[in-house]
């Protein structure tokens, strides 16, 4: 029987067309996370190689950093609000279950009435929005497509907390994803890890305030994580995650211009540099260094900010991973803007 549906019509390609960030103005030092915590600044960094973060203030929501980030995204890739058929927003620190905060932010951005929804993956969540954002102009759904990943994870921080209290930080990055001549987002390696979702998780469900009726005994949740376990997964399995999308991309190595990986830990990067092997020559995103872990939100700014710098370049090929809580992960090749 001959189906009646007719055939999409999308792009044979997509690539990202611009990018755009935004990180508050209130920058933490690791001084002021010891006034909670027993380390030292020497201890934050050798661990870490966190040296501050940025913190939003009470202005600067999850929405408003999305509409600043967004708006460079939409500038950048030299488009109009209104051509953009879909808004895709990572982050776990909406507060709100709905409505989601992509219509909001698609509304203030003066896009229209695009398609707009959220997704929650951690810090893979960058990787998964980049990936259905091509898939939606492949198959014809949008021609052009904001991804974000944002996050106000200091909202989520328990300062007390030794293990935590100095990774996080805040801000916004996004996308612009359209069409393409050729192929400018590779396969995407994802995944999950269901079985070692306990490594990084939320340390109470919000279900603990239905019944607190008050109580003083209920604290607000926070994210907390078994530091060994996530470090040891991150290092010998994302490296085979990284070089798996190099592999469906037909690129090796030597072909890289720039390695952009989670945000998360610079001794996971240095890891993940020496497996992968890579050559001297590609340049390397450290922007933990001075923002944190930013989540969703990690790749995105240190890619805008690799580009603002000059570091980067229009045009070159750059591996990117993103991986955290589930334990989920997306890593692919991409072609920056």
């Amino acid at each position: 029987m001959t189906s009646k549906i007719k055939p999409a019509k999308g792009s044979p390609y997509a690539r990202i067309l611009g990018v755009g960030g935004y990180r508050p103005t209130r920058v933490v030092p690791n001084e002021e996370i010891l006034k909670h915590i027993d380390s030292s600044d020497e201890w934050i960094r050798s661990r870490s190689g966190i040296a501050t973060r940025h913190w939003a203030g009470p202005e600067e929501t999850v929405a408003a950093m999305s509409v600043e980030a967004g708006g460079k995204a939409i500038a950048d890739a030299g488009i109009t609000p209104d051509q953009i058929g879909a808004v895709i927003v990572s982050t776990v620190s909406h507060f709100k279950q709905t409505p989601a905060i992509a219509t909001e932010i698609a509304h203030r951005l003066g896009t229209g009435k695009p398609a707009a929804f959220d997704i929650s993956a951690g810090c893979a969540g960058f990787g998964y929005g980049l990936t259905l954002a091509k898939g939606l102009i492949v198959e014809g759904s949008a021609e052009y497509v904001l991804v974000l990943g944002v996050e106000r994870l200091s909202d989520l921080t328990d300062l007390t907390d030794r293990a935590t209290a100095f990774l996080f930080g805040d801000g916004a990055g996004a996308v612009v994803v359209g069409p393409a001549k050729e192929p400018g987002i590779g396969p995407t390696v994802w995944g999950s890890e269901g079985d070692k979702s306990n490594t990084i998780m939320q340390t109470e469900s919000w279900e603990v305030f239905k019944d607190a009726q008050g109580r003083d005994e209920v604290r607000y949740p926070a994210i907390t994580q078994e530091g060994q376990a996530v470090f040891r997964w991150a290092v010998y399995e994302m490296a085979k995650v990284a070089q798996q999308a190099l592999d469906q991309a037909g690129v090796q190595a030597e072909d890289l211009d720039v390695f952009i990986p989670h945000q998360a830990n610079m001794r996971i990067i240095d890891s993940m540099i020496k497996t992968l092997k890579l050559p001297e020559h590609v340049t390397v995103a450290r922007d933990v260094e001075s923002t944190g872990n930013t989540s969703a939100a990690s790749i995105p700014l240190a890619m805008e900010r690799l580009l603002a710098t000059g570091q980067a370049k229009s045009g070159d090929t750059a591996l990117v991973i993103g991986f955290g809580a589930g334990l989920v992960y997306a890593a692919t090749v991409v072609t920056l803007p």
